[in-house]
């Protein structure tokens, strides 16, 4: 298969690449890209990006959160995973099967003696162990068929920003992890990821008989485009998420908080606040500024700074009201 190299890591634009892959590149034959992002969590279409990150985390560890056009769950990417996606001509939708389109992997880490079987709905492991979660999307005639390669990922950052939001709990959650998911790099302790990547890439290109195709400014141009018009978006990535409620409580110095909110398309519709927190002025006050505003730190904060002289929350403070926002 010809293929493209990507050197780029901003999540942004290798998820833009992805969809301008398929929806413009059109090609008779099969074509291949691997790739790999900073560290980021990608979201699938249809989640709840607010239920499936640990914003505290995202802000420690500079985490992009991005959100993808196929569907399935939030995976966890940074340096020590390489991510692959193959855009694929496939007349009809009914012919889609994902374990056709992910034996070209299968086969090339079986030439390169890691034994890796297809199990599950989407999911390649090794020794029992998860090491790849697998993604499709058609559209127009054509199949884009990505998914991850764990070969040496940080277990435990992967954990505190996907699902644990309790810190007592993330030593014994970062061993249930260990134990279902496993990683290339033990299998293979003297291969190095540029290696693996070379190795992967000679394999799939029938070891060197096809060549690299390259993008022309153009192209380039119209994925930097739709990077920076959709997936860098705060509206793409948060906005499109489900109608959910939304419930944090905490007790703090200054009096127990609990807020509720119905948050629309990113959008909060509705939000209470109760407790024992001693407010100098009524907090009813405070709730119309933030009807119809984004349920994001960033302008919440700008909210309770421009109100913090009222004391709605008494002595509890902005930031603290904003770590029930970000829990």
């Amino acid at each position: 298969m010809r293929y493209f190299v990507n050197k780029n890591r901003t999540a942004p634009f290798n998820i833009a690449m992805d969809e301008w892959l398929l929806t413009h590149l059109k090609p008779e034959a099969p074509v291949f890209t691997l790739w790999q992002n900073n560290n980021a969590v990608i979201v699938g279409k249809h989640q709840n990006t607010y239920e499936e990150v640990n914003e505290a985390v995202v802000k420690e560890k500079d985490i992009e959160v991005i959100r993808r056009v196929t569907g399935g769950g939030a995976v966890y990417h940074d340096l020590g995973n390489l991510n692959f996606t193959f855009i694929i001509p496939v007349a009809r939708p009914e012919d889609v099967d994902w374990k056709v389109f992910v034996q070209p992997v299968v086969d090339a880490l079986h030439k390169l003696g890691i034994p890796v079987e297809i199990t599950g709905r989407n999911d390649l492991v090794l020794d029992g162990k998860k090491i790849s979660g697998n993604a499709q999307r058609y559209q127009d005639g054509y199949l884009m068929h990505h998914g991850t390669l764990m070969f040496d990922v940080d277990v435990e950052t992967m954990v505190r920003v996907l699902n644990v939001s309790d810190e007592k709990f993330i030593s014994k959650a970062v061993k249930s992890v260990r134990s279902r998911v496993g990683s290339i790099k033990q299998y293979a302790p003297d291969l190095t990821l540029e290696d693996f990547q070379a190795a992967l890439t000679d394999e799939l290109s029938r070891n060197g008989q096809d060549q690299p195709i390259q993008l022309t400014e153009t192209q380039l141009n119209e994925i930097k485009t739709l990077e920076k018009e959709k997936f860098s978006t705060w509206e793409w990535n948060y906005g499109e998420s489900p109608a959910f409620n939304y419930h944090a409580h905490e007790k703090f110095a200054g009096g127990i908080l609990d807020i509720k909110a119905d948050i629309v398309q990113g959008i909060i519709q509705d939000i209470h606040f109760g407790g024992d927190f001693l407010g100098v002025e009524d907090i009813e006050r405070l709730i119309p500024q933030l009807i119809g505003v984004p349920f994001e730190e960033a302008t919440i904060r700008n909210i309770l700074v421009q109100n913090q002289d009222k004391k709605y929350f008494g002595t509890i403070s902005n930031d603290e009201v904003l770590s029930l926002i970000n829990d």
